[in-house]
């Protein structure tokens, strides 16, 4: 089938590329646009409670409004506030309100907002807008800002603003450029490092502007299929698909040329090596590219919407990544022939290549040594991943020098540390009726007798007065571990067991949230991780007609996962004492070294099938498979692992895990496990890799060089 495929794309390749060309003029030019949102339902279902509670505040409460802001006066001394002191924060606050900005419907502080040590006063924007991550009131606090320190001037104050939308603006302006700071990056690397190893200016620019059109067709085709098939999408995804797409879309053309390159060494003629190489290479890149895609499609089985819109848009991509793959890159490459090494005329000569040599060689004479050595440094790395802590404060891994944060620290240094983000506690009569006030007040106490609780607000009811809401101020930080024990355990419990009769209560807030997304991704870490890996098992077992050797694989794999999650926790957790790690890391090293690492070990496996097809023993198939896919698997790893790793030079604890997670994994999965620990288990299985196959490989293979000088002399020419 692959054979075909490549006849046709290299035979006809105009009338290949101007289909390419109309599909994709059309897909860019008449698909819908994506939508983004940032509601609490794209990441949990109705049953959770926090949504359920979320429900219960936009029905009762339809009109109370959020505290998008606060601002947090002290004297520029640090003593405590006089007289004077505190008339003046009330005189600057009502000058802000009066400002009337576009999405604070109030600004407003009491005395009551004093700390009790009389050093820091509080006042609270307060916003009609539901989403406090919206650009109108970021922009909002932008403002605000800026007004309060005119205002300040000459007054001995200082002010720092923080809350949601202030935290999140800040965030986003720390972590403005790494968008594109990835994509100039991506193509940076991609361009250097072909350039090196074609040294061809045309092969180190063309695969970046093949792989640029199709990221802009897999967007088109993404909107497309969520407009037709009431999909789920996100515009927020775009970087993710930038780094999928180069990330993939560069192996599979790598995969492609030097499979070309070297069929042309061989003596074969330029379309006769594509077409070779797209038939030998191409079920190697399409198992690697459905290995990913049901690896993505598993994260429908979230319970995260999030996760469920990002799946099928991932699966999408990689598709057509897999697509032009075969046949977009077969077509330009057949146009232009060998010109498209100028002015290089390396491809002509097989190079020494002396480190893919060793290592080939080390795996073939000393197999249970590699093995044993290769393993045991994942298992002691994998073995640290127990020790992983979720950090689920995204405000505690920012800067320090950030206005927001030094303001939650001043804050916590006055006043109880969830005074910036408090829970809130609802209860709801299931009837209907009115709620009584001397059982409310009861209920209040109740919750304020719970240890970590440090104040509850007044019962707040709802013009029917059939439901009534409490703000709850916890003495831990919103975020923080302690903080979503206690929600999730004795809080909830409490509220639960000790709600009046006839009423139902639920918790709600930030905390509250971040407890739900707890549970949903430990559950999905016990559903997904394995449906993805049974998937891949079956794949792999299609493509190498095998039961045994997909087993051993999916275990290399799950060993590079904890060893990659290990070693991120040794060097964040362990070294650099951090509180805990980002909650969402294990699902990004899923998705960037499991699922797309996985494409090294399928073809470095393949490759070792093809050579004992030839009728070569296992350990000399191992040694051309190591030596012939090394600098393939390298260049692959490397241009991924560089994207990432520009993440570390983020000024962004999270960012700066996850860069060097999924750079660190991915060059271990290449280096270690697919060049390594897989290549010395299938020498020392032999035969019995294949089992229940008996024939490992075709008998119609085309001559490709050893790099020992011994070429295969049976070998047959592909016909054109």
């Amino acid at each position: 089938m692959f054979g075909r495929i490549g006849r046709f794309s290299v035979n006809r390749p105009v009338l290949v590329l101007a289909a390419w060309i109309v599909a994709a003029v059309a897909l860019i030019a008449l698909a819908p646009s994506m939508g983004t949102t940032r509601d609490q339902e794209d990441f949990l279902p109705s049953h959770y409670e926090s949504v359920r509670a979320d429900k219960i505040q936009e029905e009762s409460f339809p009109q109370q409004e959020s505290a998008a802001a606060i601002l947090v006066f002290q004297r520029s001394d640090g003593e405590r506030l006089t007289d004077a002191d505190k008339a003046t924060v009330t005189k600057v606050t009502g000058a802000l309100d009066g400002k009337r900005y576009e999405t604070f419907k109030d600004i407003v502080t009491s005395p009551e907002t004093v700390s009790e040590n009389g050093k820091v006063a509080l006042a609270n924007a307060y916003s009609t807008e539901k989403d406090l991550g919206a650009d109108p009131v970021l922009d909002s606090v932008k403002k605000l800002r800026a007004d309060a320190g005119d205002l300040l001037e000459g007054t001995g104050l200082k002010l720092g603003v923080t809350g949601l939308a202030a935290q999140t603006l800040d965030a986003n302006e720390a972590t403005g450029d790494t968008d594109a700071m990835i994509m100039m990056a991506t193509l940076l690397l991609i361009v250097l490092l072909l350039g090196i190893i074609f040294r061809s200016p045309l092969i180190a620019l063309l695969p970046v502007v093949l792989i640029f059109v199709v990221f802009l067709m897999a967007q088109g085709l993404i909107s497309t299929a969520s407009s037709l098939f009431d999909l789920t999408a996100d515009s927020d995804n775009g970087a993710i698909l930038i780094v999928v797409l180069f990330g993939v879309g560069t192996d599979y053309i790598l995969f492609l040329l030097f499979r070309y390159r070297e069929h042309l060494r061989s003596g074969l003629a330029p379309k006769e090596a594509l077409v070779s190489g797209v038939s030998r290479v191409g079920e190697t890149i399409a198992s690697a590219a459905g290995a990913v895609i049901v690896a993505f499609l598993a994260l429908l089985l979230s319970t995260m919407g999030s996760m469920r819109a990002l799946g099928p848009s991932l699966a999408i991509s990689v598709a057509l990544a897999l697509a032009a793959a075969l046949t977009l890159v077969p077509a330009a490459f057949s146009l232009l022939g060998t010109k498209a090494f100028w002015p290089s005329k390396a491809w002509q000569h097989t190079p020494r290549n002396r480190l893919g040599h060793r290592i080939g060689t080390a795996t073939s004479r000393r197999p249970k040594l590699v093995a044993a050595v290769s393993g045991g440094v994942l298992v002691l790395l994998a073995l640290s991943s127990i020790g992983f802590k979720a950090e689920y404060d995204a405000s505690s891994s920012l800067p320090t020098s950030l206005e927001s944060v030094q303001a939650v620290k001043d804050m916590e240094k006055a006043f109880a540390a969830g005074e910036s983000d408090p829970s809130l506690v609802y209860v709801k009569s299931r009837e209907g009726g009115a709620l009584e006030p001397s059982v409310l007040e009861a209920f209040r106490e109740d919750i304020a007798a719970v240890r970590g609780v440090d104040q509850v607000s007044e019962a707040t009811l709802n013009p029917r007065k059939d439901v009534a809401r409490y703000d709850v101020v916890l003495s831990h930080r919103p975020a923080s571990g302690q903080a979503i024990d206690l929600v999730s355990g004795t809080l909830r419990d409490t509220v639960h067991a000790q709600a009046p009769k006839g009423t139902e209560a639920a918790v709600g807030g930030t905390t509250a949230v971040f407890a739900d997304i707890r549970d949903a991704v430990n559950r999905d870490y016990r559903v997904v991780f394995p449906a993805a890996g049974l998937a891949i098992a079956l794949i792999l077992g299609l493509l190498l007609r095998s039961v045994v050797a997909p087993l051993y694989l999916i275990v290399a794999v799950s060993l590079g996962f904890g060893a990659t999650l290990g070693s991120t926790v040794l060097l964040f957790q362990q070294l650099q004492d951090a509180s805990g790690l980002l909650f969402m890391l294990p699902i990004i090293v899923y998705l960037f070294v499991v699922a797309i690492g996985t494409d090294y070990n399928i073809l470095l496996v393949a490759r070792l099938r093809e050579e004992m097809g030839r009728g070569r023993t296992p350990a000399e198939a191992t040694r051309l498979a190591v030596t012939q896919s090394a600098p393939t698997i390298g260049a692959a790893a490397v241009i991924l692992a560089g994207t990432f790793g520009v993440l570390m030079l983020a000024d962004n604890s999270m960012l700066q895990q996850m860069g060097f997670a999924v750079a660190f994994g991915i060059l271990l999965t290449a280096f270690v496990m697919a060049l390594l620990l897989v290549p010395t288990v299938t020498t020392l299985l032999g035969a019995r890799a294949w089992w229940p196959s008996r024939n490992t490989g075709s008998a119609h293979s085309p001559a490709v060089s050893d790099p020992d000088g011994d070429a295969n002399p049976t070998a047959e020419r592909v016909r054109v």
